[in-house]
């Protein structure tokens, strides 16, 4: 297994396929990097020699935020806006979706799996 920026990338899928198991590479910037270094999208990750392993190393870090650094920017960003108690703060605090969702149906997710309240008896009808 090819290793790019501590993470181990599979063998046998595709370039443009393996590249996207690094945390903030995606679809869309996979396939630019293949295009930039000029290698080809088709050919499996076990193919590449070691140099095209360190081109497109040196290639991720000069012009991308990604891995660690990428979710360390996350968190700060997120702990900016906890300390300054703005609205997105206080629903990133309180575990409540942040852009705008309903709560009261959905949002499962973040309020995680539902807290059964005591039903009351209903008083007689008369």
């Amino acid at each position: 297994m090819p290793r790019i920026l501590g993470v181990d990338i599979p063998d046998n899928k595709r370039l443009e396929i393996s590249l996207r198991y690094l945390y903030g590479i995606g679809p869309t910037l996979a396939t630019q990097i293949c295009d930039e270094l000029k290698i080809s999208r088709d050919l499996r990750a076990h193919q590449l020699s070691s140099d095209d392993i360190a081109r497109i190393t040196t290639f991720i870090q000069n012009k991308f935020v990604v891995e660690g650094d990428l979710r360390r920017q996350i968190q700060n960003n997120i702990k900016r806006l906890v300390s300054i108690h703005s609205y997105r703060g206080m629903r990133h605090r309180l575990g409540l979706p942040v852009r705008g969702q309903r709560t009261r149906t959905n949002s499962r997710t973040r309020k995680g799996p539902r807290k059964t309240v005591a039903g009351r008896k209903k008083a007689p009808q008369q």
